[in-house]
């Protein structure tokens, strides 16, 4: 289920939610209560690129020893 941040309107409190989007629409329906978007949390790096799991070249290497001959795998 995903996780939705809600904030309550008088207080600024912000908290978050996992639960269903029917479940989301229910608890909205208290005016003091309102949706609150924040962007997802991706680890990456200033030129964009993101970083991968420690271990991921080890095992990227793995494959590529394995795949055979006239892989693509860099």
């Amino acid at each position: 289920m995903p996780i939705y941040t809600l904030e309550n309107v008088d207080t600024e409190e912000t908290w978050d939610v996992n639960c269903s989007y029917k479940q989301l629409q229910k608890l909205l329906k208290d005016p003091k209560i309102k949706h609150v978007f924040r962007p997802p949390n991706v680890i990456g790096s200033r030129d964009g690129s993101v970083k991968v799991p420690a271990g991921f070249k080890d095992l990227k290497n793995e494959i590529k020893k394995k795949s055979g001959d006239g892989n693509t795998i860099r």
